[in-house]
């Protein structure tokens, strides 16, 4: 990180996060949940889905297009899964009740899973895997937003998708591997926070409406619009399609609820997995396995002039790490996006932490 950007304790933004929530009407358990997952993103690095978010979900709160309070409805349950109709509480505080809940069944089955219908957005997917791992426990988590469309399937130029995360939490002796990706090449909040600033992205992850690949973000939203492309692009996109369909299988068609249904506005369906590994071969052959994967892939010779190869969530844990010691440092766009809510709201701006 630039030595000049300021920085903020990780504890005093989820303090501040949360009573923003809070004084807005959102129940305090709600506000707690959501802050810690918002902030977890950004120590993560992943900067467009931690606290960028919190504006955009105050605004939600305030045209109550997202619920203060309440609990999910149970619409069917079995000894290892669930359906829930989340009611369009904070996806945040939902989705960390779904993952308790399938660790609870997977601790019990072996394995356990929630989907959930009706949730509003769940910000960053990789924020809720290390729950998991610190347990034992192998997380899945999917999410797709019925409401939405912004990616083409592959050989297309309408919209038909969104990104469709996908994360995965692996335990292992050391660091879990921490897998989350889209099955878009890019994301709408990259893009969208791009265009305003008239940047560019690093790849031509995106293509107009005549299906010419670009790395210009303004395709996007001037018309006629063009759409984020599938995983693998032009030439490999039938993967991404691939993994889209599945993703709205997973979420969508498992809960009963998705884009066949009246449109209700920003949210997502969930889909929560648990796996036990200790159902399995056994937590330590688990772990043994990961391992010598782990060292295989440390210990693979990288491309000339390349760095040594990572595993997945491996730069992300290392930043937290850091950021949880010296400050988070935060996009310079989040604070000034939450300096108006928190005089509406009549809520102290977080101070920098001293430098040094």
């Amino acid at each position: 990180m630039p030595m000049n950007v300021p920085r903020h304790s990780a504890t005093g933004l989820v303090a501040f996060a949360s009573t923003l929530f809070s004084r807005a009407a959102l129940r305090s358990d709600m506000a707690d949940a959501v802050a810690s997952v918002l902030v977890d993103g950004d120590l993560l690095g992943h900067s467009t889905h931690g606290l960028a978010l919190a504006a955009p979900y105050l605004a939600e709160i305030e045209r109550g297009t997202m619920a203060k309070d309440g609990e999910p409805a149970v619409v069917r349950e079995t000894p290892a899964a669930q359906t829930w109709d989340g009611g369009r509480l904070p996806g945040p505080w939902l989705t960390l009740r779904a993952l308790d809940a399938a660790i609870g069944m997977a601790s019990r089955e072996g394995t356990g899973t929630v989907v959930i219908r009706r949730s509003h957005h769940i910000a960053c997917l990789a924020a809720y895997l290390k729950r998991a791992t610190d347990r034992g426990v192998m997380a899945l988590v999917y999410s797709s937003d019925p409401v939405a469309a912004s990616v083409a399937p592959f050989g297309a130029v309408s919209p038909v998708f969104t990104p469709n995360p996908l994360a995965a939490g692996i335990p292992t002796s050391g660091d879990p591997i921490l897998l989350d990706v889209s099955a878009s090449l890019t994301t709408n909040g990259l893009t969208g926070r791009l265009h305003k600033a008239g940047g560019k992205l690093p790849h031509p992850w995106v293509q107009d409406a005549q299906g010419n690949a670009t790395d210009d973000p303004r395709v996007l939203f001037e018309e006629p619009k063009g759409t984020l492309l599938p995983l693998g692009g032009l030439d490999a996109g039938h993967k991404g399609y691939g993994l889209a369909l599945l993703v709205e299988a997973m979420t969508a068609a498992l809960s009963g609820f998705g884009r066949a249904d009246p449109k209700e506005g920003w949210g997502a369906t969930v889909f929560v997995q648990a796996l036990d590994p200790r159902a399995f071969g056994g937590l330590d052959a688990f772990r043994r396995q990961m391992d010598w994967l782990v060292d295989a892939c440390h210990d693979a010779t990288p491309r000339p002039g390349g760095p040594r190869v990572r595993l997945p969530g491996e730069r992300g844990l290392a930043l937290m790490r850091e950021q949880l010691a010296a400050g988070v440092a935060l996009h310079p766009t989040i604070l000034p996006s939450l300096e108006p809510w928190a005089e509406k709201l009549a809520v102290t701006m977080p101070a920098p932490v001293p430098a040094g």
